[in-house]
């Protein structure tokens, strides 16, 4: 079998892994509403390259509008950075099957790393960039000066990819590589947001004008970029392999926290403790709450230093989006994870009703981490302090409880140390997210315009207190929910533990 026959095959063999999973014929309807979102998406960025095509054209008087936008691509970079999080794998997940086979490693890793640089993904945001360029570029300059721009955008797509590839590798090592990107993207953001003149407008303009006039020197530079960034990630790629095939890990002997002034709670205590354990020794759990916290500070730094989200909407959406986002990544699989070591769980007297106290009580417990990310927002004044306290308490008391029905239905087994990517959920859970991102907006917009501003917090913070207050009532019903359909659950859990 030659190389291109095997080429094939792996091709072959991606295609019938997706068919053949387990959960296909599960999400059947949830892919249905992935490609909704992936069209509805896409008219958003044609929607946004138009406009902004006319916006500028007129708004910038003898600067062409392209030369604007250019001048703003490392923001679009870095929103494509952390989209791939949610998106992209990694060739080392892709080569897990096959390194074991008679197949040469640098074969598949080549494979895999030129399918990661040519994937459809890199193309998305033409679905932004064909439309401004339609209108800034080809009918005032030409096409052929379109036609080096679009192609210029695609090379610096590329290498933004190879850049993730080579993050997201070493976070499977170790989760302080995360502030390699953090501080990297931070300080491009301050370089263009805080001085009074974007620094980095000019070079990022001639960057692109160079592509667009197909300038020899400044494609061969991004070529060489790409290069050293392709065989940065060959070699790294390489290194990890054996290590995630074998899940070999370096056990360290240390002294860990006992937290024993939980045990005074008895069995809810140790419950406590579990939660706590599970958010810093596993890695799934612990790269979302990492990622919380990072996407937090994104959206709060944003809006503390331009005002792209000064809006009504917006406003609102990260106010929500703060409050919610640790608590929605950990209960819209709640269960999901113990799914695991279900077996053990069951095998003790009222264990569950315990375990939905403490993920209530420890989920409610980390929502004093939004109040101080924002602090600074409310002081200034760009966010209200009665929002804050209508959406801290409605979370608590009302998307909570919501989030909490899902123990009763969830039946599918989320891994506990591996990647974020692995499995996307059931149907009624991504359902469930999109109905907590935009319902309380919803219901706060219309409080706030029959009663006015503060009392329709108000209206929030009551409903999120009765909540609060009958926590205990809501939480016995789940559990006796949970036990009907327990050998249900059980069993989902145990066919699906290994897929």
């Amino acid at each position: 079998m030659n190389k291109y026959q095997l080429y094939k095959l792996l091709r072959k063999h991606e295609d019938l892994k997706v068919k053949r999973h387990p959960m296909f014929d599960k999400n059947r309807f949830m892919k249905f509403l992935m490609i909704f979102m992936w069209l509805y998406y896409a008219a958003i960025l044609i929607f946004m390259g138009v406009t902004m095509a006319i916006g500028m054209k007129g708004a910038y008087n003898g600067v062409a509008a392209f030369h604007v936008l250019d001048g703003w691509f490392p923001i679009v970079l870095i929103i494509d950075f952390w989209i791939r999080f949610v998106m992209q794998d990694t060739p080392v997940n892709q080569a897990k099957p096959y390194t074991l086979l008679p197949i040469r490693r640098s074969f598949l890793m080549h494979v895999y790393l030129i399918r990661s640089g040519f994937s459809l993904g890199n193309l998305y945001w033409g679905f932004m960039l064909v439309p401004f360029g339609l209108i800034a570029i080809a009918v005032p300059f030409g096409w052929i000066k379109f036609a080096g721009w679009l192609f210029g955008w695609w090379l610096l797509c590329i290498a933004n990819g190879f850049c993730y590839l080579f993050v997201r590798t070493l976070l499977a090592k170790h989760m302080a590589w995360l502030v390699l990107p953090v501080l990297v993207h931070g300080a491009v953001i301050a370089a263009m947001v805080l001085p009074e003149h974007n620094w980095l407008d000019m070079p990022c303009t001639a960057l692109l004008n160079s592509f667009a006039n197909w300038n020899i020197l400044s494609i061969l530079a991004v070529f060489a970029v790409i290069a050293v960034l392709y065989y940065a990630n060959f070699l790294l790629q390489n290194l990890m392999v054996y290590n995630e095939i074998s899940k070999k890990e370096n056990v360290e002997v240390k002294n860990t926290a006992k937290m024993s002034y939980l045990n005074r709670y008895g069995q809810l205590g140790e419950y406590l403790k579990l939660e706590v354990r599970m958010k810093t020794r596993n890695k799934t759990p612990k790269m979302q709450f990492v990622m919380g916290i990072g996407f937090m500070l994104f959206f709060s730094l944003m809006m503390y230093f331009t005002d792209a989200y000064s809006g009504g909407f917006m406003k609102s959406f990260i106010c929500l989006y703060n409050y919610i986002f640790l608590g929605l990544t950990t209960l819209i699989g709640v269960m999901c994870h113990e799914g695991n070591y279900i077996d053990g769980l069951m095998s003790r007297r009222e264990s569950i009703y315990q375990l939905l106290r403490a993920k209530f009580y420890f989920n409610s417990f980390l929502l004093i981490i939004p109040p101080l990310i924002m602090l600074p927002l409310m002081i200034s004044g760009k966010m209200s302090v009665w929002m804050n306290l209508g959406y801290l308490f409605f979370t608590v008391g009302v998307i909570y409880p919501i989030l909490f029905q899902m123990a009763v239905y969830n039946k599918d087994t989320f891994p506990l140390n591996q990647k974020i990517t692995g499995k996307q959920g059931s149907t009624i859970q991504q359902i469930l997210s999109l109905v907590i991102l935009f319902l309380p907006i919803g219901i706060e917009k219309l409080a706030t315009l029959l009663l006015g501003d503060p009392w329709g917090f108000i209206l929030l913070m009551c409903l999120g207190i009765v909540g609060v207050l009958t926590h205990k009532i809501w939480l016995k019903n789940i559990y006796q929910r949970f036990m009907v359909r327990r050998y249900t659950n059980m069993e989902g859990f145990r066919a699906s533990r290994n897929s």
